[in-house]
């Protein structure tokens, strides 16, 4: 482990547990699933650098009902937990080559499917701070973690596993070199799934609903959500989305847009619907823009027995306003702050989690 990550640790942890009150005792419940439903996007990217180990341990301390997070598979077939499909240089950099003149250095650049474990794990993923995201915490060191050690290390500050999972897998239908397959995701991620003692809290979504297609036919007791918005819902010239597994919104009966996408995610067996909860749709009428996420879609999903968690809603008048129109929960890249807003509505919210015991899991499994 880097020597900067084990000190920002060990200071994080030490200026926690002296500089704020004490939580209290932890109560044990059965799972997060009683609690209104908080997701904590890629562990809560407005706090902390994405997707890391430490991210995920904020949004434990923060008290979110729900991680959630996305997943590739590498060139050697390891999932692991990130979110882009190649490494952005804006959020990781090279440190060294995992042999000498290795032909894919440097690696920054580069697909996670073309890169191997090894490769990947070379990578400082927690030392740039994103300029969209001023108040992030950065962990310099931080590494790309594969499902089953994000799994490990929530285990460990999470004994009695209530944490939920909202799980995706980033498969891009319209550039099928880019990413691994359907079968490689599904098979893959399933094995994983079932061999976790989170197994019954975890959530599979995905943009690209043959996933959600091939997981059912796997899995019939898998929840499934189907993640849309307007650049998979619609095509430049009116032909069939690649990401909604042939499925086109004008077939179904509708009568509006919003309940033909409520409706279309019911015809792949989707459990929840996870639209934008924030893109606007330009009228030329009168009455302005309108939101891609309406009452008339959430209603419709609802009739349907879906549950609407809506993607990644900032701004508490936009929480506000998608509550009051009955989801069921909010993707947010700032749990902390949803969940004060939650509690202070009089909604039922998670626990926090210990920092202690949160921080000391992350020092064992930093590595």
């Amino acid at each position: 482990m880097c020597i900067p990550f084990v000190y920002a640790l060990i200071f994080t942890e030490i200026t926690l547990v002296y500089a704020s009150p004490s939580q209290g005792s932890f109560q044990t419940v059965s799972n997060n699933h009683r609690f209104y439903d908080v997701q904590a996007h890629r562990g809560g990217r407005g706090n902390v650098v994405e997707s890391t180990l430490p991210s995920f341990a904020w949004g434990l301390i923060g008290g979110a009902t729900t991680l959630e997070l996305d997943n590739g598979i590498t060139q050697d077939g390891e999932v692991v937990v990130w979110h882009d499909e190649n490494i952005l240089a804006e959020k990781c950099s090279d440190t060294a080559p995992v042999v000498p003149d290795d032909p894919a250095y440097p690696y920054v650049g580069k697909f996670i499917s073309n890169l191997t474990l090894a490769q990947i794990k070379t990578l400082d993923c927690g030392s740039k701070r994103q300029t969209n995201y001023p108040h992030q915490l950065v962990y310099p060191g931080a590494r790309i973690s594969t499902l089953r050690e994000v799994f490990d290390f929530v285990s460990c500050a999470d004994p009695s596993h209530q944490i939920l999972w909202n799980i995706e897998s980033k498969i891009n239908p319209q550039y099928p070199n880019r990413t691994a397959g359907v079968d490689d995701f599904v098979q893959k991620q399933h094995e994983i799934f079932v061999s976790s003692p989170y197994y019954q809290s975890i959530t599979y979504q995905s943009f690209d609903w043959r996933t959600l297609v091939a997981m059912k036919a796997l899995d019939d007791k898998l929840v499934t959500s189907a993640l849309i918005d307007e650049d998979t819902a619609f095509t430049s010239r009116g032909s069939t989305s690649p990401w909604l597994a042939g499925l086109r919104l004008e077939s179904f009966p509708g009568p509006s847009l919003s309940e033909q996408i409520a409706q279309a995610a019911h015809a792949v067996q989707a459990d929840i619907l996870s639209p934008t909860g924030t893109f606007l749709i330009p009228s030329s009428s009168h009455e302005g823009s309108s939101h891609f996420t309406t009452p008339k879609m959430i209603s419709e999903a609802h009739r349907l027995d879906m549950k609407v968690v809506p993607w990644t809603v900032n701004h508490l008048d936009r929480v506000e306003e998608l509550v009051k129109d009955g989801v069921d929960g909010i993707i947010t890249d700032y749990p902390n702050v949803v969940r004060r807003w939650a509690k202070q509505q009089g909604l039922q919210v998670a626990p926090k989690y210990p920092t202690q015991r949160v921080f000391s899991c992350l020092r064992q499994h930093t590595h």
